[in-house]
Parts: C-alpha cells; sequence; structure tokens
C-alpha cells in the first residue's frame, strides 16, 4: 500500500505532522465560519495531502477532529458541543443517528460524482438511497499473523484462536461488538444477535479465550505487531494492509466462519454550520483520483469503482481485501441493536476485559 505517495510520505514526515497537529486549534470550542469545514473522522482515516489540497483547490480551511469508536463520536455529535460539519460513521450508527435526527438529509442535488460508486455499496439497509449518507471506505475484520511466529496452516478460523499454544500472545481490537461478535461467530450465530442464551453462550466460550490475550488496544495494535512484539492480531482489514506494508513477515486472513463487513459514511451532523462546505468535501472525495490516491494510502477498501482502475492491479486483486463474491456471501453487516441490546453487548465485553484483570 501507499505506493502512490512513497515521495509525499518522506517529503511530509516532519510537515505533515505540523500540519495535522495545527488542524485541532481551537478544536474543543469548535469553529464555526463560512471558510471553515470541520470534520470528524476516524484516526488515520485521510491522507493528511488530500486535506490540504482541498483547502487549496476550495479556499475552505479544515479544522479536523478523531475519534477511536462509533459511540464516542455519537456522544460527541448528541451532546451538540461542537459544530461538526461532516463525520464518518459506521453503518449501524448511522442507523441509530438518522433515528434519532442526528444527521441531517441530503441535497442530492448538490452531489456530484456519485455515479463513480459502485451500485453494491448504494442503497443498503442502513440508509435507503442514501438519503443521509456517502460511502467512505468498508472493509471487514480479521486475524493478522507473523509468519515468523506462526504457520500459516496454524491460523484459518476464528476457533484457532483458543489454541492453548497461544497463551498471552493475542491482541484483541478494544470493540464491544468486535470481541462478542467472535464468540458470536465462531459458535455459529450471528454478529447482530439478540438472544439472550446465544449471548450467554457466546460469553461462556470467550472465557476459555481470555487467557490467550496479551492485551486488548485500539490503534497501538499496528505498533505491536510492525515491531513483532506479538505473533498474532484481530484487527480492521486497512489496519493490516498497512502493518504488511512496514512488515512483510506479516498475513491477513479472513475467517473461515465468516467475519465483519462493515462500511463508513460520509454524513452531515445535524449541528453542521457549514453544509456547503461538507458537500465540497464529499465531491472533492468522490472523484476517482482523490479516492484512489486515499484508498492507496490508507489501505482500506474503496468503493469507488473508478478508482479501482487507477489503483494497482495487485490491490485489488488480493480478496482479503477485495473478497469475493462468495466470500461476501459469508460476511455479516452490524445492526443497530438499539439501547437494550448495546448496553447487554457492553456489559458482557467489560466483564470480558475484567477476565483479563484477573
Amino acid at each position: 500500500m501507499k505506493r502512490l505517495v512513497q515521495l509525499t510520505v518522506i517529503i511530509l514526515g516532519v510537515t505533515g505532522l505540523l500540519y495535522i497537529g495545527s488542524l485541532y486549534v481551537d478544536r474543543s470550542e469548535g469553529t464555526a465560519s463560512s471558510d471553515t469545514l470541520n470534520i470528524f473522522n476516524w484516526g488515520d482515516y485521510i491522507d493528511p495531502a488530500l486535506l490540504e489540497q482541498f483547502e487549496e483547490e476550495t479556499g475552505y480551511r479544515v479544522v479536523y477532529e478523531t475519534f477511536d469508536s462509533n459511540e464516542a463520536m455519537y456522544t460527541k455529535v448528541q451532546q451538540g458541543g461542537t459544530a461538526y460539519d461532516l463525520a464518518i460513521p459506521s453503518e449501524y450508527m448511522i442507523d441509530r443517528m438518522i433515528q434519532e435526527e442526528l444527521v441531517l438529509p441530503l441535497d442530492h442535488s448538490k452531489i456530484e460524482g456519485l455515479e463513480h460508486i459502485d451500485p453494491a455499496f448504494l442503497d443498503l439497509a442502513f440508509d435507503p438511497d442514501n438519503q443521509y449518507s456517502i460511502p467512505y471506505f468498508w472493509g471487514t475484520l480479521g486475524i493478522i499473523y507473523n509468519d515468523k511466529m506462526i504457520n500459516e496452516d496454524e491460523i484459518q478460523s476464528w476457533s484457532d484462536l483458543w489454541n492453548s499454544e497461544y497463551n498471552e500472545d493475542i491482541m484483541l481490537i478494544d470493540g464491544a461488538r468486535e470481541i462478542i461478535g467472535i464468540g458470536l461467530e465462531t459458535k455459529g450465530y450471528s454478529l447482530n444477535s439478540k438472544n439472550d442464551e446465544e449471548l450467554a453462550d457466546a460469553f461462556e466460550l470467550l472465557k476459555g479465550l481470555a487467557p490467550n490475550v496479551k492485551a486488548l488496544v485500539a490503534d497501538e495494535i499496528k505498533m505491536y505487531m510492525i515491531q513483532e512484539e506479538a505473533p498474532i492480531a484481530v484487527t480492521f482489514s486497512g489496519e493490516a494492509a498497512d502493518m504488511m506494508w512496514e512488515n512483510a513477515s506479516l498475513h491477513y486472513i479472513l475467517p473461515e466462519e465468516g467475519s465483519n463487513l462493515w462500511f463508513d459514511n460520509m454524513v452531515i451532523p445535524k449541528t453542521a454550520q457549514n453544509t456547503e462546505a461538507a458537500y465540497a468535501f464529499i465531491n472533492f472525495m468522490l472523484k476517482p483520483e482523490i479516492a484512489a490516491q486515499n484508498a492507496d494510502y490508507i489501505g482500506y477498501s474503496t468503493p469507488n469503482q473508478d478508482a479501482m482502475a487507477l489503483l494497482p492491479e495487485e490491490t485489488i486483486s488480493d480478496v482479503q481485501f477485495y473478497p469475493t463474491d462468495e466470500m461476501m456471501e459469508n460476511l455479516e453487516v452490524y445492526e443497530n441493536l438499539g439501547y437494550e441490546y448495546l448496553g447487554k453487548y457492553n456489559d458482557l465485553f467489560l466483564e470480558f476485559k475484567m477476565l483479563r484483570r484477573d
């Protein structure tokens, strides 16, 4: 990955960091003006050079803030203390935000370039007719392993993580839906189960995984795996691509039982103060050449079918990152669980984390 920007990365080694740092100025109170665009996005989820290019082309000043979970993003938008003009949540959270009227309906007459998006990523159940959101990236949750420490045939499924030989060897992503989901899928249940007996069964299974867990972390997984501080981790596909770029001994797989298929889309929160700037950014990111540069830099899969023609063949032909139709049938999208079951998933996850402290 990142082949399109190798020279850019070298040049921006220091200045890029200074630029991103400058985007946070006055962020705690938010900035609302006709020439400012306030973006709320995941960490490490855009090529910094594109933000600079957007500013140069449009005249808008970008103020950029990051979040590390959909729930953290939701809370800040719901509280309304910061006037975010554009945010990039995941599908199940978009569904929830639509229901709670936290996002604005889109004026499609102001959107240019939607024809570049693969129809397979439009009109999905969480946002029919894309009334509220525009595709940004998509990907999967899977397993990454180091071939210096683990043989390929040892890790093919979620159930392989329970191997007693992996005592305190596995890095897990710090997320309730992801970890409870591993237990559910290993038992053959839906990632969106609202069956208390299935949840209890999955959690009982997860108790046996706890001794193998080295740590539950977020973005730090990337550093740990690159530096070979653990042989196995559960992570997202784009994060895995970044790790593999830095360390050729790392490999990403989609478990045999299936996994999560997720979508991150651009939305305009109801508290937005500059919707015109938000539409300008959406249109900018829909350009194939922009989407291709971003996908190549970040490592996640692009829904922009015309951008794919600009990416290296070895990238789009890797079925672990661009799964076949047959593989896609074995993937499941997170649904909005509602307050009751979201609370149950979170409670079980907290209990699992407590097991690691015993």
